[in-house]
């Protein structure tokens, strides 16, 4: 979630950065003080929004085990990968199908060093330092054109990465851009902060656009509209949790109990190009 520039060309541990802000919140260590004390502000300031993390991430690794399982896309394209943690895209698609191919994209420095380290061994991944507003460069790429056969469907990845795309950056323009690319029959997954209409909802999103000086909540319907041309496949785009459950996510099967209000901020979505 942080295939966007905020830093300098360095790691600056003086700067707040995306990815190491969520590592924090998922528990990881790869963060400085300055990313632990926006953390701390929503552990403190808005308790229960680290649900937010862990549901989203759970969502992620659902969605990557159901394509790898059910379908026979065997290349993905994470856009806005973050710092790796445990079920990474390629983990999750290579315990199910060892062939299949990854290409993460992300420019925070921290990402970049961190993801070549762990996927160093590995000749089915990749790593992409290219904006994710800049989807030509992405495609482009060498590194890219090395893994990925366009030829063939593609799983391309929006975890936790649009909301951080202004409106005057035409996020819907970038879907559409990879839409474009991609052959019928690849899947497109989406997750996105999701505007509650709630004193939560506007202090989360007032956080991360006073640390980032950018960021957009989206209505259901704005989220649906991202992934027009598309095919949305049941259930829709729903709360993360929500998002076909395995039958251990026991707390939300069946509808048994009452979702908090932070576990409604963040949706999840696929969508198929016929």
């Amino acid at each position: 979630m942080a295939a966007m520039r905020h830093e300098g060309s360095s790691i600056d541990p003086a700067k707040p950065s995306i990815a190491r802000v969520y590592d924090y919140l998922l528990g990881g260590k790869d963060n400085y003080a300055v990313d632990r004390e926006i953390g701390d502000v929503f552990k403190r300031d808005l308790p229960g929004s680290v649900a937010i993390a862990f549901a989203n991430r759970a969502a992620l690794t659902r969605a990557i085990g159901q394509i790898s399982k059910t379908t026979g896309i065997r290349q993905f394209i994470d856009l806005g990968s973050g710092l790796p943690t445990a079920d990474n895209v390629h983990q999750v698609a290579q315990r199910h199908a060892p062939e299949s191919r990854v290409v993460y994209v992300d420019i925070d420095d921290q990402v970049l060093v961190h993801g070549r380290a762990l996927l160093e061994d590995n000749d089915r991944t990749r790593v992409v330092a290219v904006d994710v507003r800049n989807p030509e460069g992405i495609r482009s790429h060498p590194t890219t054109l090395e893994l990925i056969d366009f030829s063939r469907p593609v799983a391309v990845i929006f975890s936790a990465i649009l909301h951080h795309v202004n409106d005057d950056e035409d996020p819907a323009g970038i879907v559409r851009y990879w839409c474009d690319q991609v052959p019928s029959g690849s899947y497109f997954f989406i997750s996105h902060f999701r505007s509650g209409n709630n004193p939560e909802t506007r202090e989360a999103e007032k956080v991360l656009q006073q640390t980032f000086g950018r960021g957009r909540w989206r209505t259901d319907a704005e989220i649906a509209s991202l992934l027009d041309g598309l095919e949305i496949l049941d259930p829709g785009i729903v709360p993360a949790p929500l998002w076909r459950p395995d039958k251990i996510d026991t707390p939300w099967n069946g509808g048994r109990r009452e979702l908090t209000v932070w576990e409604h901020l963040i949706v999840a979505g696929l969508a198929r190009k016929a």
